[in-house]
């Protein structure tokens, strides 16, 4: 029988989540229970409460995409997981496993399209809930394994913001020997900060203000310059090999392009939802490339949690109780946290 569950949810695009209880399907053959520990609070998570990304699919909807747990059941044919398995899962459940993207292990650009973690319809034909709340069961495929050297609540935002920064970083070649710009520094950028740098990269945080210099720098960066300085990109011109942009706001892209030197390349993770003008010279000058990432394929990831248990990089947090979400969501829209929240599931309990 299915088991009910405590969650956070809310009930229509825009209203305050509130504690509400959802329903978890039995373990099936390939699935794996998991009880959750913690839950990372996420930007995206926002978008689609409010109803940014379009209408709520199902009413309550219940975000959270940066799962830590435990496991406390496998199904009968489980390979890949154990009961006590410390375990996560990011932003998607499922995908076809068939097409060219899937079988080249980029699951998370499946062209008959993945199944989010919430918000998507399940292959039951129910809708996925997400981690703000006390269980979750997946298929195995979709489960990664938590290195126990790292922190579970600092962990739970690796799952999706740390593969996030960590696939175009690798992808275009962070290391020894390149110079890497982070625009923002948010719950992305100061991990994109952290990774580079344990590649090996020469980092400089580009931020609109001189406010968040001596941070930028005690998180590792080499370098920061503030880009309401028109003078910066004077300055910095024809500079960076990559420049990885996390902000979710519109930036001045034309202007961007003009800090890559040659066959550089402009990599945009976070999610605007407004259209960003592009001039064509811009791109055009020194062979520049403008390209998207969207976080990562389970092996990748797995390969991105042993990197940084290797690395010790974690993510900075704030750890709350899920009645405080709705402060959480105004806080990260006001860019006041420092810099992941990170929800503890034990309040869910009461």
């Amino acid at each position: 029988m299915p088991t009910n569950v405590n969650a956070y949810g809310t009930t229509s695009a825009g209203t305050p989540l509130t504690a509400v209880t959802i329903e978890r399907r039995d373990v099936g053959p390939h699935d794996v229970k998991i009880d959750i520990l913690f839950c990372g609070i996420c930007h995206s998570d926002i978008h689609f409460a409010t109803g940014e990304l379009g209408p709520l699919p199902v009413s309550p909807l219940v975000p959270g995409h940066e799962i830590v747990g435990v496991v406390t059941e496998v199904g009968d044919q489980v390979t890949k997981h154990c009961v006590g398995d410390r375990v996560g899962i990011g932003c998607m459940v499922d995908s076809c496993r068939e097409c060219d993207n899937c079988r080249a292990g980029q699951e998370q650009y499946c062209l008959n399209g993945h199944t989010l973690v919430f918000g998507s319809r399940d292959r039951d034909d129910s809708f996925t809930q997400g981690g703000y709340s006390q269980m979750i069961v997946a298929n195995e495929d979709f489960v990664v394994h938590v290195p126990e050297s790292l922190d579970p609540a600092s962990a739970a935002p690796l799952l999706c913001a740390g593969i996030t920064v960590y696939a175009p970083l690798k992808r275009w070649g962070a290391a020894q020997g390149k110079k890497i710009g982070v625009v923002g520094l948010g719950g992305l950028g100061h991990l994109g900060v952290k990774m580079a740098k344990a590649m090996g990269a020469e980092v400089t945080v580009l931020s609109r203000t001189e406010s968040k210099r001596t941070a930028a720098l005690e998180l590792g960066a080499h370098d920061y310059a503030a880009t309401g300085d028109s003078e910066t990109f004077t300055r910095l011109a024809n500079t960076f090999d990559l420049v990885l942009n996390t902000v979710s706001a519109p930036i001045d892209i034309n202007a961007h392009l003009g800090l890559l030197r040659l066959g550089g390349t402009l990599a945009s993770v976070g999610v605007s939802t407004e259209p960003l003008p592009l001039n064509a010279f811009a791109l055009m000058t020194n062979g520049r490339n403008i390209a998207g990432s969207q976080f990562g394929g389970i092996r990748e990831t797995q390969e991105m949690l042993d990197f940084c248990a290797d690395t010790g990089v974690t993510a900075e947090i704030e750890l709350i109780p899920a009645e405080r979400i709705n402060e959480a969501y105004e806080r990260v829209l006001s860019s006041d946290v420092r810099y992941r929240f990170v929800v503890d599931n034990a309040s869910l309990t009461k």
